[in-house]
Protein backbone atom coordinates (compact mmCIF):
# COMPACT_ATOMS: atom_id res chain seq x y z
CA UNK A 1 0.00 0.00 0.00
CA UNK A 2 1.32 3.62 -0.66
CA UNK A 3 1.49 5.71 2.41
CA UNK A 4 2.67 8.82 0.13
CA UNK A 5 -0.09 11.67 0.36
CA UNK A 6 -2.05 13.21 -2.21
CA UNK A 7 -0.06 15.57 -3.01
CA UNK A 8 2.81 14.00 -3.42
CA UNK A 9 0.72 11.33 -5.93
CA UNK A 10 -0.30 14.13 -7.58
CA UNK A 11 3.23 15.41 -8.32
CA UNK A 12 4.38 12.02 -9.62
CA UNK A 13 1.70 11.69 -12.12
CA UNK A 14 1.64 15.04 -13.66
CA UNK A 15 5.37 14.28 -14.64
CA UNK A 16 4.69 10.64 -15.98
CA UNK A 17 1.42 11.73 -17.66
CA UNK A 18 3.51 14.67 -19.37
CA UNK A 19 6.10 12.00 -20.30
CA UNK A 20 2.99 9.50 -21.88
CA UNK A 21 0.63 11.82 -23.25
CA UNK A 22 2.56 14.41 -24.85
CA UNK A 23 5.38 12.18 -26.63
CA UNK A 24 5.86 12.52 -30.48
CA UNK A 25 5.87 8.68 -31.22
CA UNK A 26 3.14 6.06 -30.67
CA UNK A 27 3.32 4.17 -27.57
CA UNK A 28 4.89 0.68 -27.81
CA UNK A 29 3.79 -2.19 -25.97
CA UNK A 30 7.10 -2.47 -24.19
CA UNK A 31 6.53 1.56 -23.17
CA UNK A 32 3.02 0.56 -21.39
CA UNK A 33 4.36 -2.58 -19.70
CA UNK A 34 6.75 -0.01 -17.64
CA UNK A 35 3.87 2.21 -16.67
CA UNK A 36 3.24 1.22 -12.81
CA UNK A 37 0.12 0.75 -11.41
CA UNK A 38 -1.88 4.07 -10.34
CA UNK A 39 -2.07 4.07 -6.27
CA UNK A 40 -5.47 5.28 -5.15
CA UNK A 41 -5.49 8.29 -2.83
CA UNK A 42 -6.72 7.28 0.75
CA UNK A 43 -7.43 9.11 3.76
CA UNK A 44 -5.07 9.28 6.15
CA UNK A 45 -5.38 6.59 8.64
CA UNK A 46 -5.20 8.25 11.48
CA UNK A 47 -7.90 10.43 10.68
CA UNK A 48 -10.02 7.99 8.99
CA UNK A 49 -10.38 5.90 11.89
CA UNK A 50 -12.57 8.48 13.53
CA UNK A 51 -14.88 9.03 10.59
CA UNK A 52 -17.39 7.06 8.44
CA UNK A 53 -16.15 8.98 5.22
CA UNK A 54 -15.33 6.92 2.22
CA UNK A 55 -11.54 5.95 2.70
CA UNK A 56 -10.51 5.95 -0.92
CA UNK A 57 -10.36 8.89 -2.28
CA UNK A 58 -10.72 8.17 -5.87
CA UNK A 59 -8.36 8.61 -9.05
CA UNK A 60 -7.92 12.06 -10.78
CA UNK A 61 -8.53 12.40 -14.74
CA UNK A 62 -4.69 11.98 -14.70
CA UNK A 63 -4.27 9.31 -12.86
CA UNK A 64 -7.43 7.17 -15.00
CA UNK A 65 -5.26 7.87 -17.99
CA UNK A 66 -2.06 6.19 -16.84
CA UNK A 67 -4.05 3.48 -15.81
CA UNK A 68 -6.44 2.70 -18.30
CA UNK A 69 -3.54 3.20 -21.22
CA UNK A 70 -1.78 0.67 -19.66
CA UNK A 71 -3.93 -2.14 -21.09
CA UNK A 72 -2.69 -3.61 -24.13
CA UNK A 73 -6.14 -4.41 -25.73
CA UNK A 74 -5.61 -8.18 -25.53
CA UNK A 75 -6.87 -10.36 -28.40
CA UNK A 76 -9.00 -12.35 -26.68
CA UNK A 77 -9.61 -10.15 -23.34
CA UNK A 78 -10.24 -12.96 -20.67
CA UNK A 79 -10.88 -10.19 -18.65
CA UNK A 80 -14.14 -10.16 -20.47
CA UNK A 81 -15.27 -14.05 -19.46
CA UNK A 82 -14.15 -13.22 -16.11
CA UNK A 83 -16.46 -10.48 -15.66
CA UNK A 84 -19.91 -12.05 -13.84
CA UNK A 85 -21.34 -9.89 -16.21
CA UNK A 86 -19.39 -9.74 -19.03
CA UNK A 87 -18.51 -5.81 -19.63
CA UNK A 88 -16.88 -4.82 -22.71
CA UNK A 89 -13.71 -4.41 -20.43
CA UNK A 90 -10.89 -3.47 -22.83
CA UNK A 91 -13.42 -0.94 -24.91
CA UNK A 92 -14.17 1.01 -21.58
CA UNK A 93 -10.60 1.47 -20.56
CA UNK A 94 -9.69 2.45 -24.67
CA UNK A 95 -12.08 5.05 -24.25
CA UNK A 96 -10.58 5.95 -20.78
CA UNK A 97 -7.66 6.21 -22.10
CA UNK A 98 -8.60 8.31 -24.97
CA UNK A 99 -9.86 10.94 -22.60
CA UNK A 100 -13.58 10.02 -23.39
CA UNK A 101 -15.24 8.90 -20.36
CA UNK A 102 -18.75 9.65 -21.44
CA UNK A 103 -18.00 6.80 -24.22
CA UNK A 104 -16.43 4.41 -21.24
CA UNK A 105 -19.28 4.71 -19.11
CA UNK A 106 -21.95 4.42 -21.88
CA UNK A 107 -19.99 0.81 -22.35
CA UNK A 108 -19.91 -0.35 -18.96
CA UNK A 109 -24.01 0.72 -18.40
CA UNK A 110 -24.45 -1.78 -21.72
CA UNK A 111 -23.92 -4.83 -19.28
CA UNK A 112 -24.53 -3.00 -15.62
CA UNK A 113 -26.62 -0.33 -14.02
CA UNK A 114 -24.18 0.06 -10.91
CA UNK A 115 -20.54 0.82 -12.06
CA UNK A 116 -20.35 3.10 -8.73
CA UNK A 117 -21.30 0.09 -6.67
CA UNK A 118 -19.03 -2.06 -8.65
CA UNK A 119 -16.08 -0.25 -8.95
CA UNK A 120 -15.86 -0.26 -4.75
CA UNK A 121 -16.80 -2.97 -3.35
CA UNK A 122 -16.35 -6.12 -6.37
CA UNK A 123 -13.30 -8.70 -5.84
CA UNK A 124 -12.08 -7.54 -9.03
CA UNK A 125 -8.75 -9.09 -8.06
CA UNK A 126 -10.27 -12.94 -8.20
CA UNK A 127 -12.26 -11.61 -11.05
CA UNK A 128 -11.77 -9.67 -14.27
CA UNK A 129 -8.22 -8.99 -12.93
CA UNK A 130 -6.82 -12.07 -11.93
CA UNK A 131 -5.80 -13.17 -15.54
CA UNK A 132 -4.62 -9.72 -17.08
CA UNK A 133 -2.16 -9.59 -19.05
CA UNK A 134 -0.80 -6.97 -17.84
CA UNK A 135 -0.68 -8.88 -14.10
CA UNK A 136 0.68 -11.75 -15.62
CA UNK A 137 3.28 -10.59 -17.51
CA UNK A 138 4.75 -8.95 -13.59
CA UNK A 139 3.49 -12.16 -12.23
CA UNK A 140 1.71 -10.35 -9.31
CA UNK A 141 -2.39 -9.91 -9.65
CA UNK A 142 -1.55 -6.52 -7.88
CA UNK A 143 -0.02 -5.04 -10.65
CA UNK A 144 -3.32 -6.08 -13.29
CA UNK A 145 -4.68 -3.25 -14.87
CA UNK A 146 -6.81 -1.57 -12.34
CA UNK A 147 -10.13 -2.08 -13.91
CA UNK A 148 -12.41 -1.77 -11.01
CA UNK A 149 -10.74 1.94 -10.09
CA UNK A 150 -11.49 2.82 -13.48
CA UNK A 151 -14.79 1.73 -13.35
CA UNK A 152 -15.58 3.42 -10.13
CA UNK A 153 -13.61 6.66 -11.93
CA UNK A 154 -15.83 7.26 -14.58
CA UNK A 155 -19.18 6.19 -12.72
CA UNK A 156 -18.53 8.83 -10.51
CA UNK A 157 -17.15 11.81 -13.10
CA UNK A 158 -20.80 10.99 -14.70
CA UNK A 159 -22.73 11.31 -11.52
CA UNK A 160 -20.07 14.74 -10.74
CA UNK A 161 -21.26 16.49 -14.02
CA UNK A 162 -24.68 15.26 -13.54
CA UNK A 163 -25.12 13.16 -17.31
CA UNK A 164 -26.96 10.15 -15.35
CA UNK A 165 -29.11 9.19 -17.64
CA UNK A 166 -31.49 6.25 -17.67
CA UNK A 167 -31.66 3.48 -19.78
CA UNK A 168 -34.27 3.64 -22.87
CA UNK A 169 -37.11 1.42 -22.03
CA UNK A 170 -39.29 -0.21 -24.59
CA UNK A 171 -43.20 0.12 -24.95
CA UNK A 172 -45.95 -1.01 -22.36
CA UNK A 173 -46.04 -4.69 -23.11
CA UNK A 174 -48.78 -5.17 -20.17
CA UNK A 175 -46.48 -7.91 -18.39
CA UNK A 176 -46.01 -7.96 -14.84
CA UNK A 177 -43.11 -8.79 -12.88
CA UNK A 178 -42.30 -9.19 -8.91
CA UNK A 179 -38.85 -9.06 -7.75
CA UNK A 180 -38.31 -9.64 -3.99
CA UNK A 181 -35.32 -8.00 -2.34
CA UNK A 182 -33.76 -5.07 -3.30
CA UNK A 183 -29.79 -6.38 -3.61
CA UNK A 184 -27.60 -6.45 -6.16
CA UNK A 185 -29.21 -9.27 -7.68
CA UNK A 186 -33.05 -7.72 -7.64
CA UNK A 187 -31.76 -4.51 -9.05
CA UNK A 188 -30.50 -6.05 -12.33
CA UNK A 189 -33.41 -8.34 -12.56
CA UNK A 190 -35.21 -5.05 -12.45
CA UNK A 191 -33.15 -2.75 -14.61
CA UNK A 192 -32.84 -5.67 -17.44
CA UNK A 193 -36.76 -6.25 -17.15
CA UNK A 194 -38.15 -3.34 -17.37
CA UNK A 195 -35.83 -2.21 -20.73
CA UNK A 196 -38.02 -4.48 -22.29
CA UNK A 197 -41.66 -2.58 -21.25
CA UNK A 198 -42.68 -4.71 -18.26
CA UNK A 199 -44.34 -3.42 -15.30
CA UNK A 200 -42.10 -4.07 -12.71
CA UNK A 201 -41.89 -3.81 -8.25
CA UNK A 202 -39.60 -4.59 -6.77
CA UNK A 203 -40.68 -5.30 -2.85
CA UNK A 204 -38.08 -4.83 0.25
CA UNK A 205 -38.37 -5.96 3.73
CA UNK A 206 -36.53 -2.98 4.98
CA UNK A 207 -37.37 0.64 5.12
CA UNK A 208 -34.51 1.60 3.25
CA UNK A 209 -33.42 0.08 -0.30
CA UNK A 210 -30.02 -2.09 -1.36
CA UNK A 211 -30.79 -5.07 0.53
CA UNK A 212 -27.04 -5.84 1.83
CA UNK A 213 -25.52 -3.40 0.33
CA UNK A 214 -27.35 -0.58 2.47
CA UNK A 215 -27.22 -2.95 5.49
CA UNK A 216 -24.13 -4.93 5.43
CA UNK A 217 -21.58 -2.72 4.01
CA UNK A 218 -20.23 0.23 5.90
CA UNK A 219 -20.13 4.10 4.12
CA UNK A 220 -16.51 3.98 4.52
CA UNK A 221 -16.51 1.66 1.62
CA UNK A 222 -19.47 2.64 0.32
CA UNK A 223 -21.81 5.62 0.92
CA UNK A 224 -25.27 5.33 0.82
CA UNK A 225 -25.62 8.55 -1.43
CA UNK A 226 -24.45 6.31 -4.05
CA UNK A 227 -26.63 3.17 -3.54
CA UNK A 228 -29.56 5.77 -3.70
CA UNK A 229 -28.09 7.18 -6.41
CA UNK A 230 -27.76 4.38 -8.59
CA UNK A 231 -31.42 3.19 -7.21
CA UNK A 232 -32.76 6.40 -8.79
CA UNK A 233 -32.00 5.77 -12.16
CA UNK A 234 -34.28 2.41 -11.82
CA UNK A 235 -37.06 4.91 -10.93
CA UNK A 236 -36.64 7.50 -13.60
CA UNK A 237 -36.79 3.66 -15.76
CA UNK A 238 -40.15 3.06 -13.75
CA UNK A 239 -39.17 0.75 -11.64
CA UNK A 240 -41.97 0.84 -8.71
CA UNK A 241 -40.81 -0.23 -4.86
CA UNK A 242 -42.80 -1.26 -1.93
CA UNK A 243 -40.70 -1.19 1.25
CA UNK A 244 -41.51 -2.30 4.87
CA UNK A 245 -43.02 -4.81 2.60
CA UNK A 246 -42.24 -8.99 3.85
CA UNK A 247 -43.13 -11.15 1.25
CA UNK A 248 -43.80 -14.74 3.24
CA UNK A 249 -45.66 -12.14 6.37
CA UNK A 250 -47.37 -8.96 4.18
CA UNK A 251 -47.90 -11.14 1.57
CA UNK A 252 -47.64 -14.61 0.62
CA UNK A 253 -45.13 -15.21 -1.94
CA UNK A 254 -47.98 -16.94 -4.81
CA UNK A 255 -50.50 -14.66 -3.88
CA UNK A 256 -48.68 -12.26 -5.78
CA UNK A 257 -49.17 -14.12 -8.70
CA UNK A 258 -52.73 -15.19 -7.69
CA UNK A 259 -54.27 -12.29 -5.90
CA UNK A 260 -52.01 -9.76 -7.73
CA UNK A 261 -51.99 -10.75 -11.08
CA UNK A 262 -47.94 -10.87 -11.47
CA UNK A 263 -46.53 -12.79 -14.58
CA UNK A 264 -43.09 -13.83 -12.78
CA UNK A 265 -41.66 -13.56 -9.95
CA UNK A 266 -38.09 -13.36 -9.15
CA UNK A 267 -36.91 -14.09 -5.29
CA UNK A 268 -33.31 -12.36 -4.78
CA UNK A 269 -33.71 -11.91 -1.02
CA UNK A 270 -30.19 -12.98 0.30
CA UNK A 271 -28.37 -15.07 2.55
CA UNK A 272 -29.30 -12.86 6.02
CA UNK A 273 -29.75 -15.70 8.63
CA UNK A 274 -26.01 -15.41 10.52
CA UNK A 275 -24.42 -18.40 11.56
CA UNK A 276 -22.75 -18.97 15.27
CA UNK A 277 -19.80 -20.68 16.76
CA UNK A 278 -22.04 -23.10 18.78
CA UNK A 279 -19.89 -23.07 21.55
CA UNK A 280 -20.58 -21.90 25.48
CA UNK A 281 -21.29 -18.19 26.08
CA UNK A 282 -23.13 -17.24 22.46
CA UNK A 283 -25.96 -15.95 24.18
CA UNK A 284 -23.70 -13.59 26.84
CA UNK A 285 -25.03 -10.20 26.45
CA UNK A 286 -22.08 -8.56 24.83
CA UNK A 287 -22.03 -10.79 21.80
CA UNK A 288 -23.60 -9.95 18.04
CA UNK A 289 -23.59 -11.80 14.99
CA UNK A 290 -21.99 -9.09 12.33
CA UNK A 291 -25.34 -8.55 10.65
CA UNK A 292 -26.97 -7.10 13.55
CA UNK A 293 -23.88 -5.09 14.14
CA UNK A 294 -23.26 -3.76 11.05
CA UNK A 295 -26.86 -2.99 10.55
CA UNK A 296 -27.58 -0.65 13.50
CA UNK A 297 -24.52 0.68 13.28
CA UNK A 298 -24.86 1.41 9.19
CA UNK A 299 -28.17 0.89 7.97
CA UNK A 300 -30.02 2.48 11.34
CA UNK A 301 -27.12 5.06 12.01
CA UNK A 302 -25.84 3.65 15.79
CA UNK A 303 -22.88 5.88 14.50
CA UNK A 304 -24.53 9.13 14.33
CA UNK A 305 -25.61 9.34 17.84
CA UNK A 306 -26.58 13.07 17.99
CA UNK A 307 -29.24 12.45 15.48
CA UNK A 308 -29.81 8.76 15.68
CA UNK A 309 -31.86 6.97 18.78
CA UNK A 310 -30.18 3.60 17.93
CA UNK A 311 -28.93 1.71 20.73
CA UNK A 312 -25.19 0.02 20.13
CA UNK A 313 -23.37 -1.47 22.23
CA UNK A 314 -20.08 0.83 22.76
CA UNK A 315 -16.71 -1.60 23.66
CA UNK A 316 -13.31 -1.27 24.51
CA UNK A 317 -12.08 -4.77 23.74
CA UNK A 318 -13.45 -6.33 20.55
CA UNK A 319 -13.01 -9.71 19.02
CA UNK A 320 -14.18 -10.45 15.79
CA UNK A 321 -14.03 -13.95 14.78
CA UNK A 322 -13.71 -14.77 11.21
CA UNK A 323 -11.28 -13.59 8.32
CA UNK A 324 -13.99 -12.18 5.07
CA UNK A 325 -15.35 -8.72 4.05
CA UNK A 326 -17.95 -8.81 7.01
CA UNK A 327 -15.04 -9.45 9.16
CA UNK A 328 -12.87 -6.42 8.23
CA UNK A 329 -16.06 -4.13 8.10
CA UNK A 330 -16.86 -5.22 11.43
CA UNK A 331 -13.45 -4.77 12.54
CA UNK A 332 -13.29 -1.32 11.35
CA UNK A 333 -16.72 -0.53 12.27
CA UNK A 334 -15.57 -0.90 16.14
CA UNK A 335 -12.83 1.38 15.45
CA UNK A 336 -15.02 4.15 14.24
CA UNK A 337 -17.18 3.75 17.35
CA UNK A 338 -14.53 4.04 19.98
CA UNK A 339 -13.27 1.12 20.56
CA UNK A 340 -9.63 0.58 21.84
CA UNK A 341 -8.53 -2.77 20.82
CA UNK A 342 -9.89 -4.45 17.83
CA UNK A 343 -8.55 -8.35 17.39
CA UNK A 344 -9.80 -10.19 14.51
CA UNK A 345 -9.00 -13.81 15.48
CA UNK A 346 -8.51 -16.29 12.47
CA UNK A 347 -7.84 -19.66 12.40
CA UNK A 348 -5.85 -20.00 9.53
CA UNK A 349 -3.10 -17.77 8.63
CA UNK A 350 -3.15 -14.88 6.24
CA UNK A 351 -2.37 -16.06 3.17
CA UNK A 352 -5.83 -18.14 3.59
CA UNK A 353 -8.07 -14.85 3.99
CA UNK A 354 -11.09 -14.75 1.94
CA UNK A 355 -11.02 -11.03 2.53
CA UNK A 356 -10.01 -8.63 0.12
CA UNK A 357 -6.39 -7.81 0.23
CA UNK A 358 -7.27 -4.07 0.15
CA UNK A 359 -9.53 -4.36 2.82
CA UNK A 360 -7.08 -6.33 5.30
CA UNK A 361 -4.28 -3.59 4.85
CA UNK A 362 -6.68 -0.70 5.64
CA UNK A 363 -7.66 -2.75 8.68
CA UNK A 364 -3.82 -3.09 9.55
CA UNK A 365 -3.47 1.03 8.93
CA UNK A 366 -6.13 2.02 11.24
CA UNK A 367 -4.99 -0.34 13.75
CA UNK A 368 -7.08 -3.70 14.03
CA UNK A 369 -4.89 -6.38 15.47
CA UNK A 370 -4.79 -9.30 13.72
CA UNK A 371 -4.21 -13.19 15.45
CA UNK A 372 -4.07 -15.61 13.51
CA UNK A 373 -4.09 -19.67 13.77
CA UNK A 374 -6.09 -18.46 16.56
CA UNK A 375 -10.10 -19.18 17.36
CA UNK A 376 -12.48 -19.02 20.19
CA UNK A 377 -13.58 -22.05 22.31
CA UNK A 378 -15.86 -20.50 24.70
CA UNK A 379 -16.81 -17.12 25.80
CA UNK A 380 -16.83 -16.37 29.44
CA UNK A 381 -19.45 -13.72 31.12
CA UNK A 382 -18.92 -12.06 34.50
CA UNK A 383 -21.52 -12.30 37.09
CA UNK A 384 -24.26 -10.41 35.30
CA UNK A 385 -23.94 -12.40 31.92
CA UNK A 386 -21.78 -9.77 30.01
CA UNK A 387 -19.17 -10.91 28.10
CA UNK A 388 -15.59 -10.37 30.03
CA UNK A 389 -13.00 -12.39 28.26
CA UNK A 390 -12.53 -15.46 25.57
CA UNK A 391 -10.89 -18.43 26.00
CA UNK A 392 -9.10 -19.36 22.53
CA UNK A 393 -7.05 -22.03 21.07
CA UNK A 394 -3.83 -21.74 19.32
CA UNK A 395 -3.88 -24.20 15.47
CA UNK A 396 -1.48 -24.99 13.28
CA UNK A 397 -2.37 -25.68 9.53
CA UNK A 398 -2.61 -29.18 8.61
CA UNK A 399 -3.32 -31.83 5.16
CA UNK A 400 -5.80 -28.93 2.66
CA UNK A 401 -9.40 -30.10 2.89
CA UNK A 402 -12.04 -29.67 0.32
CA UNK A 403 -12.04 -25.64 -0.44
CA UNK A 404 -8.09 -26.20 -1.04
CA UNK A 405 -7.07 -24.42 2.14
CA UNK A 406 -5.33 -26.21 4.48
CA UNK A 407 -7.23 -27.52 7.43
CA UNK A 408 -6.74 -26.00 10.62
CA UNK A 409 -5.61 -28.21 13.07
CA UNK A 410 -5.76 -27.58 17.28
CA UNK A 411 -2.96 -27.47 18.95
CA UNK A 412 -3.61 -29.37 22.65
CA UNK A 413 -2.95 -27.88 25.74
CA UNK A 414 -3.06 -24.39 23.84
CA UNK A 415 -6.09 -22.74 25.74
CA UNK A 416 -5.51 -18.72 26.63
CA UNK A 417 -7.46 -15.83 27.84
CA UNK A 418 -8.26 -12.96 25.78
CA UNK A 419 -9.77 -10.08 27.92
CA UNK A 420 -12.76 -8.69 25.84
CA UNK A 421 -15.49 -6.86 26.46
CA UNK A 422 -17.32 -7.71 22.95
CA UNK A 423 -17.79 -10.64 20.52
CA UNK A 424 -18.84 -9.88 17.03
CA UNK A 425 -19.35 -13.48 15.28
CA UNK A 426 -18.95 -13.07 11.22
CA UNK A 427 -18.17 -16.58 9.93
CA UNK A 428 -20.91 -16.65 7.08
CA UNK A 429 -24.67 -16.38 6.50
CA UNK A 430 -27.00 -18.60 5.93
CA UNK A 431 -30.39 -18.06 3.19
CA UNK A 432 -32.82 -16.46 4.58
CA UNK A 433 -35.89 -19.03 5.44
CA UNK A 434 -38.69 -17.18 5.06
CA UNK A 435 -39.61 -17.33 1.64
CA UNK A 436 -39.22 -21.08 1.67
CA UNK A 437 -40.65 -21.68 4.71
CA UNK A 438 -44.00 -19.92 3.97
CA UNK A 439 -43.88 -21.52 0.20
CA UNK A 440 -43.41 -25.36 0.39
CA UNK A 441 -43.50 -25.61 -3.34
CA UNK A 442 -40.16 -24.58 -3.48
CA UNK A 443 -37.27 -26.99 -3.44
CA UNK A 444 -34.24 -26.01 -1.43
CA UNK A 445 -30.92 -28.10 -0.65
CA UNK A 446 -29.97 -29.25 2.47
CA UNK A 447 -28.41 -25.64 3.47
CA UNK A 448 -32.04 -24.17 2.58
CA UNK A 449 -30.96 -22.56 -0.86
CA UNK A 450 -33.61 -22.21 -3.18
CA UNK A 451 -32.68 -24.83 -6.12
CA UNK A 452 -32.65 -23.71 -10.02
CA UNK A 453 -32.36 -25.07 -13.26
CA UNK A 454 -29.87 -23.30 -15.90
CA UNK A 455 -32.75 -20.82 -16.62
CA UNK A 456 -32.66 -19.66 -12.91
CA UNK A 457 -35.82 -21.13 -12.53
CA UNK A 458 -37.15 -22.75 -9.49
CA UNK A 459 -39.64 -25.57 -8.94
CA UNK A 460 -42.42 -23.64 -8.91
CA UNK A 461 -43.63 -22.18 -12.70
CA UNK A 462 -42.84 -18.68 -13.53
CA UNK A 463 -40.49 -18.49 -10.30
CA UNK A 464 -37.16 -17.44 -10.36
CA UNK A 465 -34.01 -16.67 -8.59
CA UNK A 466 -30.65 -15.75 -7.81
CA UNK A 467 -27.85 -14.52 -5.74
CA UNK A 468 -27.59 -15.09 -1.96
CA UNK A 469 -30.42 -17.35 -1.59
CA UNK A 470 -28.98 -19.58 -4.54
CA UNK A 471 -25.38 -19.31 -3.89
CA UNK A 472 -24.84 -18.96 -0.46
CA UNK A 473 -23.32 -16.02 0.84
CA UNK A 474 -21.24 -14.48 -2.62
CA UNK A 475 -20.37 -11.17 -3.77
CA UNK A 476 -22.46 -8.17 -5.35
CA UNK A 477 -21.20 -8.87 -8.88
CA UNK A 478 -21.89 -12.97 -8.65
CA UNK A 479 -24.98 -11.83 -7.57
CA UNK A 480 -25.83 -9.61 -10.20
CA UNK A 481 -24.83 -11.85 -12.92
CA UNK A 482 -27.60 -14.23 -11.64
CA UNK A 483 -29.72 -11.22 -12.03
CA UNK A 484 -28.02 -11.20 -15.13
CA UNK A 485 -29.43 -14.18 -16.43
CA UNK A 486 -32.67 -14.49 -14.55
CA UNK A 487 -33.72 -11.53 -16.43
CA UNK A 488 -32.45 -12.71 -19.93
CA UNK A 489 -34.84 -15.97 -18.89
CA UNK A 490 -37.70 -13.91 -17.59
CA UNK A 491 -37.69 -11.72 -20.51
CA UNK A 492 -37.20 -14.58 -23.37
CA UNK A 493 -40.96 -16.27 -21.59
CA UNK A 494 -42.87 -13.36 -21.43
CA UNK A 495 -41.36 -12.65 -24.77
CA UNK A 496 -42.72 -15.84 -26.07
CA UNK A 497 -46.25 -15.86 -24.39
CA UNK A 498 -46.80 -12.30 -26.27
CA UNK A 499 -46.64 -13.84 -29.41
CA UNK A 500 -48.39 -16.63 -28.46
CA UNK A 501 -50.75 -14.34 -27.01
CA UNK A 502 -51.16 -12.18 -30.14
CA UNK A 503 -51.00 -14.87 -32.39
CA UNK A 504 -54.64 -16.53 -31.04
CA UNK A 505 -55.80 -12.97 -31.36
CA UNK A 506 -55.12 -13.05 -35.21
CA UNK A 507 -56.73 -16.34 -35.48
CA UNK A 508 -59.52 -15.48 -34.02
Amino acid sequence: MSHLSKAEIDEQVAILFDDIFNRTEPLKKKDQLRIPPQMMPTQNENDRRHNLEEVALGYSPEQARLEAIRCIQCAKPSCISDCPVEINIPGFLKQVAENNFQGAIDTIKEASLLPSICGRVCPQESQCQLHCAIGIANKDVDKSVAIGRLERFVADWERGQGKIQPPEVKPETGKKVAIVGSGPAGLVVAADVRREGHDVTIFEAFHKLGGVMGYGIPEFRLPNDIIDQEISTLEQMGVKFQKNFVVGRTRKLMDLMKKDNFDAIFVGTGAGLPMFMGISGESLVGVFSANEYLTRANLMRAFDSKNSDTPIYYSNNVAVLGGGNVAMDSARMALRLGAENVYVVYRRTEKEMPARVEEVEHAKEEGVQFLFLQNAKNIIGDDKDRVKAMECLRYELGEPDDSGRRRPVVIEGSEFILEVDTVIVAIGNGSNPLISQTTPELDVNKWGNLIVDEKMKTSVDRVYAGGDIVLGAATVILAMGEGRNAAASINEMLHDEIIQEASEILLN
